[in-house]
């Protein structure tokens, strides 16, 4: 019987990379997770197919551990809620990724999935989507740092044993996602809000979600950019109506975008005095103010061929 491959998932003690992580470890898979400084949850280290290993991917020199005798890598790790992003996003989303990545290519790794976002083409739609372009200038810090990354994928990896994957994923949401959680919290205080001006969403359910990535890393011939999301183009305000409406919550506030500026200002201002996350930045505006659309026909015929949630109304079950 053919040995497994062993799977290495970075940030697997945060958000995404733990669902992934939950995911494949009840499927049987040999799992590496890899984290910093916040711990595995106990019982996903326990399990008998996982090895945890602590790595720094500021610190190449740690990172020979976490790659050695691994066949795919997938990396979601990185920083998100800390003030000044322009300031720390390149160190986080392109030196430590590198430094991944020279690790992985040292180390002859098979396959490396790097967890993106269809943001990195900057404003796109159902008339003009993002196709897989690596010569965009988006707006958002977060954005353009997440497309230099891509670029530095598939430029190191040109001619060598790794193949490079980019998984621009739309917004995943469902239970145990952060941000829907956040939002949630809000809406049982009455205190969620959202800019007036519609921003349409590509959105994707988290069991989608995770049967995409799983096919990204198991699938043979996997390789290049995959955009991966439901077919109904969502407003995020009609995201949020609907999902209070499940929550049994009050309609979100409608306020004007300089409002919404003003308290990621204010946000950021006292996480920087404090010392404390910033749960709010306003480079999370920009970026989040991007109306955004994705060819998936790509990733449905290699990755998805069936959504289980092709669109919202369908989904909503899964708040």
């Amino acid at each position: 019987m053919a040995t497994s491959p062993r799977i290495l998932i970075t940030g697997a003690a945060g958000n995404l990379g733990r669902l992934l992580a939950r995911h494949l470890t009840n499927g049987g898979h040999r799992l590496r997770l890899m984290y910093h400084r916040k711990p595995l949850p106990a019982d996903l280290a326990e399990r008998s197919n996982v090895e945890s290993v602590a790595a720094d991917l500021a610190r190449p020199e740690t990172l020979k551990a976490a790659v050695d005798g691994v066949d795919t890598a997938i990396h979601f790790a990185g920083v998100l809620f800390r003030p000044r992003p322009e300031r720390f996003l390149p160190e986080t989303n392109v030196r430590w990724f590198t430094n991944l990545l020279e690790a992985a290519l040292a180390a002859r790794v098979s396959r490396v999935i790097l967890v993106s976002f269809p943001h990195v083409e900057g404003e796109t739609s159902l008339a003009s989507p993002a196709t897989g372009r690596l010569d965009r200038e988006p707006e958002s810090v977060h954005a353009r740092t997440r497309l230099e990354a891509e670029r530095t994928l598939f430029a190191r990896t040109r001619a060598t044993a790794t193949t490079p994957v980019a998984l621009r994923l739309g917004m995943v949401y469902g239970r145990g996602v952060l941000m829907v959680e956040a939002a949630h919290w809000l809406a049982r205080r009455r205190l969620l809000a959202v800019w007036r001006q519609p921003t349409v969403y590509q959105f994707l359910s988290v069991p989608d979600f995770l049967q995409a990535a799983e096919s990204a890393i198991l699938k043979p011939g996997v390789e290049g950019i995959y955009h991966v999301g439901d077919e109904e183009p969502v407003t995020l305000q009609r995201f949020l109506d609907e999902a209070c409406r499940v929550w049994n919550c009050h309609r979100p506030f409608r306020v004007p975008i300089w409002s919404v500026y003003a308290v990621a200002g204010l946000c950021e201002v006292v996480a920087a005095a404090t010392g404390k996350p910033a749960p709010f930045t306003r480079d999370f505006i920009r970026i989040g103010r991007v109306s955004h659309w994705g060819d998936t026909r790509r990733a449905r015929e290699e990755l998805l061929p069936t959504l289980r949630y092709r669109t919202l109304a369908e989904g909503l079950e899964t708040l």
